[in-house]
């Protein structure tokens, strides 16, 4: 817990949802420091984080009245920030995934395959908020967003060769986080059973 900027007490916490605009407005204010922290270690980028945090705030202040436990907002909060920065991650592979999509891909999909899609998108935003937040970083500034890699590492204070080494690593910790989420990828599964091929 941070000693210099405390989370707000449970009855502060209480009378703001009670309707108290001024306990409701300080509950918000004490929150910030810890949403903001939490952010900028979960998202991608410091623009991500503040969105999220932005956005996380938002949520606070309109929703504070469906918080069941008022020792339960530090928990609430983060899992909006996280939430928050996976649904920037899903609007963002949608976008890279269209702009290399072929011309004659562009009929109307089933609703199987928007489903499928849909599915796919989030399980692949979710391995990546699975990253450590340097290679979430570099990983999405990089594959996702389209950056060079120069604007990359210079954005992140690295040598580009330090980029390099750790999109690589993020590339190949997402590749094992998705094979080892799905079943199809197994080379186990591809094998006949007892006998040559």
């Amino acid at each position: 817990m941070n000693r210099r900027f405390p989370w707000p007490d449970e009855r502060l916490i209480r009378a703001a949802q009670d309707g108290d605009v001024t306990s409701l407005t300080t509950v918000v204010t004490e929150s910030q420091p810890h949403v903001r922290k939490f952010a900028l270690s979960l998202c991608a980028s410091p623009q991500d984080a503040e969105d999220a945090a932005q956005e996380a705030l938002i949520i606070l202040y309109r929703r504070i009245g469906t918080l069941r436990a008022t020792g339960a907002l530090a928990s609430w909060m983060f899992r909006i920030v996280r939430n928050e920065c996976l649904r920037q991650v899903r609007l963002l592979v949608p976008r890279s995934a269209e702009a290399t999509a072929e011309p004659e891909a562009s009929a109307e999909p089933s609703a199987e395959d928007a489903v499928l899609h849909r599915l796919e998108v989030e399980r692949i935003a979710a391995a990546v908020g699975a990253l450590p937040r340097d290679q979430r970083q570099v990983l999405i500034m990089r594959d996702v967003q389209g950056l060079p890699g120069r604007t990359v590492a210079h954005s992140l204070g690295l040598s580009n060769a330090a980029m390099k080494s750790r999109l690589h690593r993020a590339r190949a910790a997402l590749r094992h986080s998705l094979a080892a989420a799905d079943p199809a990828a197994d080379p186990a599964i591809d094998r006949p059973v007892g006998g040559d091929s």
